[in-house]
């Protein structure tokens, strides 16, 4: 079975969403971001979620975990929890 590692970024506004993912790519540490700003328990790791499998997560984020890049920052993604920016730190088939 694929398993998935990434991080993760949770806010409830999509232009904030894109401002910060606008900073990580202009050079702002995604970790520090994540701390600084996310709404998810997971911000005080990093947003570091850990290893999981498909259907772990919100479809939305297993859309994007198991196909997108690896170590790019994807998102605005929107779930009934907000808006996420998403990176895929490690995946195996």
């Amino acid at each position: 079975m694929a398993t998935a590692s990434a991080r993760h970024i949770l806010v409830s506004d999509e232009a904030q969403c894109q401002q910060l993912k606008t900073d990580i790519q202009g050079g702002a540490d995604f970790a520090d971001v994540a701390k600084q700003h996310s709404s998810c328990p997971s911000g005080s790791n990093g947003g570091d979620l850990g290893e999981f499998g498909p259907g772990m997560m919100v479809p939305e984020f297993d859309k994007v975990v198991f196909s997108a890049d690896v170590n790019a920052v994807q998102g605005p993604v929107k779930t009934q929890f907000g808006y996420h920016l998403l990176e895929v730190t490690a995946r195996s088939e």
